[in-house]
């Protein structure tokens, strides 16, 4: 007979969410690995626990995603400028060794390029990585050799990341360990994981989010700064708090979030900004400075106009956008029928971060991916969302090898290039609409359908509402706490065992 108190802590244990029964998507792909698993399944009752199992398959993943870097290994990368576009392969990596200085061991910010680029271009903790990775990589050889060399290097410290993402994001929704597959078998993770170094600032992301889920406001804020100093897009986050926070009356734990955030940030950016500010500041006097680029819709506008629009006027437009897309996410946080979910948040302002900037790079979707997952965790949508980056993968390669072919012309044109940034850009707005209507109607999202109200909000899971606005929202204070679905001793626990 189990004790009492095992019996109390038991009937509030919620039983774990099942893809293969609450997802049609999820239940009709199962069948190619023998169908869905029944009630009294025991999964993870052994060594294969749902996040090794997940890990298992996100390294799988990255693995292949390696072999489709293939036809690049022995020359694509350095002799042949159209096959690294005509097989897909193309890696900034192995191109940045040589052409930042790397090879010559140069002291990233501190040391002087040679050329027009002066510097590295790249956030502190991003140039750390960089270097750290050339530490690693053996001398001696000819360019092409250590240029591979740098890049299988990157390529296993990368794969660490990978793993760090797919253990986070299937832990930060203790009842749904399930959801971290999308991660795991997303395409477009697979095929631009290695293009260039963002899957360092999505795993402190991910980590930041999962202290965050756990109640852990000070190390969710340190995690970020680190994020921040590796990519700039982290930071976004900061907003959805503010607004989340604001609404349920959380002001302490959102200011230990800013203030970890700061401190951390300040800590890996102050030994290089106060010696060598130059190389520091390179970074976002690029930004600034940069016109636009790839996968934007800038990008159309401007090959479409006989009197593009200047750098300086597309900043204070980008800007403007951006700014115009938080006011609307911040209204609609303090006016919707329910708090949104702190990962919708998050998605939907990272979401716009890209979409309003003057460049959309293909290795972008990796910062959208994890928040994806948690944000709307419906595989038809998801799969939706990922085709169209594929096709914009494969677009840009295609439209490149169109540019460096000469009078032969082998690739896409700059029309069909610009469709496939629509495709690209549609996809992301596709999923944006989706996890808007979730906001909008609280009973259409699979995470509150299922019976949890915000898995990923750490101190805001089942908070009542302090400050709302319009009738059809909560009354302030008033708002009926989210009650954890019972069940009785015995029942599947919150470890993620049925499928």
């Amino acid at each position: 007979m189990p004790s009492a108190e095992t019996t109390q802590s038991s009937v509030h244990e919620p039983d774990p969410v099942r893809p293969t029964k609450d997802d049609e998507v999820a239940r009709s792909g199962s069948e190619l690995i023998g169908g869905p698993l029944g009630r009294f399944a025991l999964v993870g009752t052994s060594w294969w626990t749902p996040v090794r199992i997940i890990v298992l398959v996100a390294i799988g993943m990255f693995a292949l995603g390696l072999v489709q870097k293939a036809p690049c290994y022995n020359g694509g990368w350095f002799y042949g400028a159209g096959s690294q576009y005509t097989h897909a392969c193309y890696s900034d990596i192995p191109h940045l060794y040589q052409g930042r200085g790397f090879a010559d061991d140069l002291v990233p910010y501190f040391d002087r390029l040679p050329g027009d680029m002066e510097y590295l271009e790249y956030p502190v903790l991003t140039g750390v990585f960089m270097e750290v990775a050339s530490w690693l990589t053996p001398d001696g050889g000819s360019a092409q050799s250590q240029g591979q060399w740098y890049w299988f290097v990157n390529a296993g410290m990368l794969m660490v990341c990978a793993a760090v993402i797919a253990v986070c994001v299937t832990r930060t929704h203790a009842r749904r360990p399930w959801d971290g597959l999308l991660v795991a078998l997303a395409p477009a993770f697979a095929l631009t994981a290695t293009i260039n170094w963002d899957l360092l600032a999505v795993a402190l992301t991910a980590a930041a989010m999962l202290m965050w889920s756990r109640g852990r406001p000070l190390a969710f804020g340190v995690l970020l700064g680190l994020a921040t100093a590796a990519k700039l897009y982290p930071v976004v986050l900061l907003g959805a708090l503010l607004v989340l926070c604001w609404r349920a009356g959380k002001w302490r734990d959102f200011g230990r979030a800013l203030g970890g955030t700061a401190a951390a940030w300040v800590v890996v950016n102050g030994p290089v900004m106060v010696p060598a500010f130059d190389g520091w500041s390179k970074f976002y006097r690029f930004s600034k400075e940069r016109g636009v680029d790839f996968g934007s819709f800038w990008l159309i506008m401007a090959q479409n106009s006989s009197d593009p629009l200047s750098t300086d006027t597309v900043n204070t437009l980008g800007t403007l956008l951006m700014l115009l897309c938080c006011v609307g996410v911040a209204a609609l946080t303090l006016t919707a029928p329910r708090r949104p979910r702190f990962a919708q948040l998050a998605f939907l302002l990272v979401a716009a971060f890209i979409l309003t900037n003057k460049v959309y790079s293909p290795q972008y979707v990796l910062w959208l991916i994890p928040l994806a997952a948690l944000a709307r965790p419906k595989w038809r949508d998801f799969l939706i969302w990922q085709a169209c980056e594929v096709m914009y993968f494969l677009g840009i390669w295609m439209y490149l090898a169109y540019t460096t072919s000469g009078d032969a012309h082998k690739g896409l044109p700059t029309d069909g290039y610009h469709w496939a940034i629509g495709v690209h850009l549609l996809g992301t707005l596709y999923l944006c609409a989706m996890v808007v209507r979730d906001i909008l109607l609280p009973e259409r999202d699979p995470v509150r359908k299922a019976g949890d109200d915000d898995p990923s909000g750490g101190v805001l899971d089942q908070a009542p509402d302090v400050f709302v606005l319009g009738a059809g929202a909560y009354p302030p204070r008033d708002a009926v706490p989210f009650e954890s679905p019972q069940v009785e001793w015995g029942a599947p626990g919150a470890d993620g065992r049925s499928l």
